[in-house]
């Protein structure tokens, strides 16, 4: 699909905000009227809640449905599709409206998702996408993420060395991530990947993974991890081992941010918007809820890549 022009989705976001300040208008006005206005609830499943990134755009959700006066359902997957699958039976059974869905694994939510939509639910996916019959998707240009960090890192390197993915979970934008590295590295023929691993995008699991990738290849140059957190677990092993090894990885995270302005192994990452793609995903599926017949079936935020010498200020 084409992409949306930023000032599209300003007038998409502006023309939701002015419905939902009508419609609270509305709702004052006949409180004292024998008809009640249902109050809108909505309910969103992340894949996790012990990173930043998803922590922001929690506290992002939770403002925007404040604004308009919302119940607000959340729950945390653990990265386990099964909770996630019983939590969003749990919402449907306590009836919303709206589910946003960032899943665990993106095939394996597809009962989840056919399960809202015969519930009448209006279902959109954040940062993941996910299969089965959702109304729309918002996230980050993955590709695109993975492609200009790839670039990144064989310019630093000169076009030649050894690296290794530290890879995660099997959703699209860990995928996309992945594939748009791999296709940057691939123009530079002096770039070889040797080694791959699955640090599961959990600091402590990708320090071990990383020690064990630094002991297998001595020689190795540098390391793409596929998300800030797991790159700041790299990032105290490759510490740890006292190895020329640099660092580039995924999201934005604040951490990451300071150790690429403070130090000389975390080189980059491909800032995303977590905030932003909630919003816009919340604006979605109120449009649809209210009456729109029409929407875009996705959304794709842009990426930006952090270095030291443009990382200083930026925040989520």
């Amino acid at each position: 699909m084409k992409k949306l022009s930023k000032r599209l989705i300003a007038i998409l976001l502006a023309s939701i905000m002015l419905i939902a300040i009508t419609a609270g208008c509305s709702s004052k006005s006949n409180a004292s009227s024998t008809k009640t206005v249902k109050k809108i609830k909505i309910g969103m499943s992340f894949q996790e809640m012990n990173n930043p990134y998803f922590i922001s755009m929690k506290k992002a959700l939770e403002q925007a449905t404040k604004e308009i006066g919302a119940d607000l359902i959340i729950a945390d997957a653990q990265h386990d599709v099964s909770k996630q699958i019983n939590d969003i039976d749990d919402m449907l059974q306590k009836n919303i409206d709206i589910l946003l869905i960032n899943p665990t694994d993106s095939k394996g939510v597809e009962a989840a998702v056919e399960s809202a939509k015969k519930a009448g639910v209006i279902v959109v996916a954040v940062d993941a996408q996910a299969a089965g019959p959702i109304d729309s998707f918002v996230g980050s240009k993955n590709y695109d993420a993975g492609y200009i960090v790839g670039k990144k890192m064989a310019e630093d390197l000169g076009g030649k060395g050894k690296v290794a993915i530290l890879d995660g979970i099997p959703v699209v934008p860990i995928l996309e991530r992945v594939r748009g590295f791999k296709a940057a590295v691939a123009k530079y023929p002096g770039i070889q990947i040797v080694n791959t691993q699955n640090g599961k995008q959990d600091r402590a699991e990708a320090m071990k993974v990383t020690e064990n990738m630094l002991q297998a290849n001595p020689d190795l140059n540098a390391i793409f991890s596929v998300n800030d957190e797991g790159a700041l677990g790299s990032l105290s092993a490759i510490q740890s081992s006292g190895k020329d090894v640099k660092l580039y990885s995924v999201d934005g995270n604040p951490e990451a941010v300071k150790a690429i302005l403070e130090g000389n192994i975390f080189k980059a990452t491909a800032a995303q918007f977590p905030r932003d793609q909630v919003r816009i995903a919340l604006g979605l599926a109120l449009a649809k809820l209210w009456g729109a017949k029409v929407v875009p079936k996705e959304v794709p935020i842009d990426v930006k890549l952090l270095t030291k010498d443009n990382a200083k200020g930026f925040s989520w």
